[in-house]
């Protein structure tokens, strides 16, 4: 049993963000179920790459969850929304500031009929503010909090980190967010309302850069893959590949010199604050040397050296990695569909008693509205007639998923 076995959260939540936040719940053990409409989660039909239909985007942060398919614009929907919310130890939800309390889905409607839940709401900017009723997108709030400016070449554009990186750490603020007000709830016996936005995350997320300009007012800029405070510290290339260097102080400095056969620069550039004052020196003589050999002629010397240093994997050498195999990277799953499915496996797998696990393949959509209306309290006439009428859906055919009425 997980760390989080019997609790009961309820997802309204869509595409990553929120998603992330309840497959992160749902591998700890508790009891996810996912509302979604009734042409689904957005991200079903975010492709290529799709395998039999079901998208790779939807199924990598929805496992562990059951699906009903409802329509929150219809009463009842919304009335289905708050029975099951009344079972709910948690809700999260990413709707716009303000829609879903025309629905009385909101905290405070919802915490009258459950004072002990707690109601997370992931929103691009907030529940207050000049910009609260703005949508919020990876993409944007990564141009808005600046993480743009300081990725990518010196010379070049702006660049996005290669992966929803707000999203992603939003969805994981708001797991910690969530056990926070469970643990207070065991003090008070009373739930809350979380507001977490993608903007608060991102600025939070900046670390040393936001605060050095903080400190100094100074924005700081693009420098490529090094490292704003440490030289040399990122890419390099060696005759067939990249390789990282990550040379942490001045005593690893100097073991990297001696490998490299730099004493005279090392003599130069003792300290850290030196090199970095001379970082296109220092850097330019490093990789001079690095280009004249094979990257696996380095990581070895480097790594007897004591000189953090690693390769850049593609995503192929990144999981074929031995220390990938021995710690358990990828979970299989067995999906009505697809058959056994590789899913990314959970960091949190190594608590000594209660670790992460793997429960339920992602769900097809509508996989289990049946089931779960019926233990929310509805009788089988009652699903029936909700299912006759659009308000609620069942498993359907793939070639609708993920598009909106028109």
């Amino acid at each position: 049993m997980g760390p989080l076995s019997g609790l009961k959260v309820l997802d309204l939540s869509r595409v990553l963000a929120g998603p992330l936040c309840t497959l992160i719940l749902a591998d700890l053990g508790a009891e996810v179920v996912k509302v979604e409409p009734p042409w689904g989660d957005e991200t079903r039909g975010w492709g290529p790459p799709f395998a039999k239909g079901e998208s790779a985007y939807f199924l990598a942060v929805n496992r562990g969850k059951r699906s009903i398919a409802l329509d929150l614009k219809t009463l009842e929907g919304q009335g289905a929304v708050r029975k099951l919310a009344q079972r709910a130890d948690v809700l999260v939800e990413n709707f716009k500031t303000g829609d879903l309390k025309r629905y009385r889905l909101d905290y405070e409607s919802l915490r009258e009929l459950n004072p002990r839940l707690v109601y997370l709401s992931l929103t691009g900017f907030g529940h207050t503010g000049p910009r609260a009723q703005e949508p919020g997108y990876d993409a944007a709030l990564q141009g808005y909090t600046g993480i743009m400016s300081v990725t990518g070449e010196p010379e070049g554009p702006p660049m996005k980190v290669g992966v929803a990186w707000i999203d992603v750490m939003t969805g994981m603020m708001g797991a910690v967010a969530v056990l926070a007000a469970l643990w207070e709830r065991e003090r008070s016996g009373l739930g809350q309302h979380i507001d977490l936005s993608l903007f608060d995350v991102g600025l939070f997320a900046l670390a040393n850069l936001g605060e050095s300009y903080l400190l100094t007012g100074k924005p700081p800029g693009r420098l490529g893959n090094a490292h704003a405070q440490i030289v040399p510290y990122g890419v390099f290339p060696a005759a067939d590949g990249w390789l990282v260097l990550a040379v942490g102080n001045d005593e690893q400095f100097g073991r990297l010199c001696q490998v490299l056969g730099l004493a005279e620069l090392q003599e130069r550039f003792p300290q850290n604050a030196k090199r970095v004052e001379n970082r296109e020196e220092v850097v330019e003589a490093v990789s001079a040397v690095l280009k004249a050999r094979p990257r696996a002629y380095w990581l070895d010397r480097l790594k007897e050296a004591g000189v953090p240093a690693a390769p850049v994997n593609n995503l192929a050498e990144a999981f074929q990695d031995p220390q990938a195999e021995a710690r358990g990277a990828v979970w299989t799953l067995r999906h009505p569909l697809l058959g056994p499915m590789p899913t990314l496996a959970s960091p949190l797998r190594f608590l000594s008693r209660t670790p992460a696990a793997p429960t339920l393949p992602p769900p097809l959509l509508g996989e289990h509205s049946e089931a779960v209306l019926r233990e929310a309290g509805f009788t089988p006439e009652e699903v029936q007639a909700l299912v006759e009428k659009g308000t609620v859906r069942t498993v359907r055919g793939r070639g609708d998923l993920g598009k909106a009425p028109s």
